[in-house]
């Protein structure tokens, strides 16, 4: 079983961890006239009050919420299944889409090596790891060019568990093990979906499939610290229970403090956006860091795009969020940001 080495406990290597949010290139005092000014800043206060008083009101309501605080059951499930999946496979597939796919690549690539797959398996010491988050048939046949269906274990994740996309690739995947395995085909599936809506949780039943379950109130795109992300992160060797800390800590600044990047980034983009600058930049300068820039895409478009506001009246609002790479959207994108309209944030993220 993997074991947790529990740095995260250390005080000392917690503070090297810390998120810096600099805003410093948001201020007018620094970028003149189109940036945001301190009357601006003292203007929102009150309603970043109100939005913080919100969602400690909601708390209870937001099941997403709960997923840093997982049960030490679960954990050990996840982590017992990851052992058994390293010990016994030379590959792990994950069908989904969306969150299901989004969050465990972007955990994947910030924290393993770039090139995971290509190390030899005495470096890497665990399965190669797939993400196949589309149904495109030369996709699908080019996996089972490099993969032995036998010696590789495949998670279909859907929150619903009716997705179309993943429940395609679940009868393709099923056909395929059922002609390599015959009966014994279930011993190289789990299901990861709701415990008892859906068509997964019943095909998974009929099937006799180990399965892992999504909490009923947790949106597929938040789903990452259920077992639909930890268990491709412990597969991979991700100490989850690090993962966790990291999610809590964030947690105990979002309850306890005004001041912290979720609240502040939040104020400035709803500043930002009402000066009109409705298109909302994130660009890595880390290519480990690519996909949080898509993850973030998926969270921001899902989250904030809207047709009703909060008493049902038509509103058609939402920025639009942009993916970029640092350095090389240099050469695509940049000079766009530099020379065009001045309808953009950008949001820059580098590793120190």
């Amino acid at each position: 079983m993997i074991e947790s080495n529990k740095r995260y406990l250390d005080k000392n290597w917690q503070n090297t961890m810390r998120i810096r949010f600099d805003y410093n290139n948001m201020l007018a005092q620094n970028v003149g006239e189109k940036g945001i000014s301190e009357a601006e800043i003292v203007g929102i206060c009150q309603r970043k009050a109100n939005a913080i008083k919100n969602m400690q009101s909601k708390r209870s309501s937001m099941e997403w919420r709960q997923l840093p605080f997982q049960s030490q059951t679960l954990i050990d499930e996840i982590k017992a299944t990851a052992t058994h999946i390293q010990q016994n496979f030379d590959a792990f597939v994950v069908f989904g889409i969306g969150g299901s796919a989004l969050g465990p690549i972007a955990v994947h690539t910030a924290l393993n090596n770039i090139r995971y797959n290509e190390l030899g398996k005495e470096v890497r010491k665990t399965p190669k790891f797939y993400v196949e988050d589309n149904i495109d048939p030369e996709r699908i046949s080019s996996l089972f060019q490099i993969i032995d269906p036998k010696r590789t274990m495949f998670n279909v994740v859907t929150k619903s568990g009716n997705t179309p996309e993943t429940m395609a690739q679940m009868l393709i995947i099923t056909n395929v093990l059922k002609k390599a395995l015959g009966s014994s085909f279930a011993n190289n599936l789990i299901a990861t979906t709701d415990e008892t809506k859906g068509n997964l949780i019943k095909i998974a039943k009929d099937f006799g499939l180990k399965t892992l379950f999504i909490p009923s109130g947790v949106g597929g795109r938040f789903s990452e610290l259920s077992p639909v992300g930890l268990l491709p992160a412990a597969v991979c060797g991700i100490d989850i229970e690090e993962l966790l800390a990291g999610a809590q800590y964030m947690d105990f600044l979002i309850e306890n403090s005004e001041n912290n990047p979720a609240y502040t980034f939040g104020a400035l983009s709803v500043i930002a956006m009402e000066k009109g600058n409705n298109i909302s930049v994130m660009m890595p300068y880390a290519d480990s860091l690519k996909y949080i820039a898509d993850w973030y895409a998926q969270l921001w478009a899902e989250s904030l795009g809207k047709r009703f506001d909060n008493n049902n009246s038509q509103v058609f609002c939402g920025q639009t969020p942009v993916k970029a790479l640092g350095v090389t959207d240099q050469h695509s994108q940049i000079q766009l940001y530099t020379e065009g309209g001045f309808d953009k944030t950008v949001t820059f993220i580098k590793v120190e």
